[in-house]
């Protein structure tokens, strides 16, 4: 199967909000009260919140697809990072970007496509003179966080994400930029 990887555009909005809550759902829908869950997807994954994103000059919005234009995966990378308070563990990072969302079908977990989503999180971060990039990451969701580390990320803070009413235990994960790395 020939995969497409490119830069989201407004006709993708539907699709990228619907490939958003099913792998949310897919990963913690259990965590969460019905009434917390459809309230945090009411706001956080619908398509009028993605086309805001996608057209934001702030943020990229990559895909991937296969040959028939089905969605497989996305990630989002906002290039002036709101964790960037945290910085790192020895001074606050200047110019981190924060990836947002990493998010495949759950049906394809395992099968490259994160690796070449990261990649190109790695080549935009290099590109933009990003000293940093952050994310937010689940405390119990050990599978990213062992993606992550892969990656080079580090736990560098205790956070918290709010779903609905719940206030979960988040971990901020950082990867310094190193010059020609």
């Amino acid at each position: 199967m020939t995969l497409h990887y490119r830069p989201a555009e407004p006709a993708d909005a539907t699709a990228l909000a619907d490939l958003g809550k099913r792998a949310f759902c897919a990963a913690f829908a259990h965590l969460y009260t019905p009434q917390d869950l459809a309230a945090f997807l009411a706001v956080e994954h619908t398509p009028a919140k993605v086309a805001t994103e996608i057209a934001d000059p702030g943020m990229l919005v990559h895909l991937a697809a296969d040959e028939d234009g089905t969605l497989l995966g996305f990630c989002k990378l906002v290039l002036a990072s709101s964790l960037a308070e945290h910085g790192t563990a020895q001074e606050a990072a200047k110019a981190p970007l924060e990836l947002k969302q990493l998010y495949l079908d759950p049906a394809r977990i395992g099968g490259g496509i994160g690796a070449a989503l990261m990649d190109w999180t790695l080549e935009v971060a290099r590109a933009r003179g990003a000293d940093e990039i952050q994310l937010s990451v689940w405390s119990g969701n050990i599978g990213a966080q062992r993606f992550y580390a892969r990656y080079g990320f580090a736990k560098i803070a205790d956070i918290t994400f709010c779903v609905g009413e719940q206030v979960d235990e988040e971990f901020l994960f950082a990867r310094p930029m190193v010059p020609g790395a």
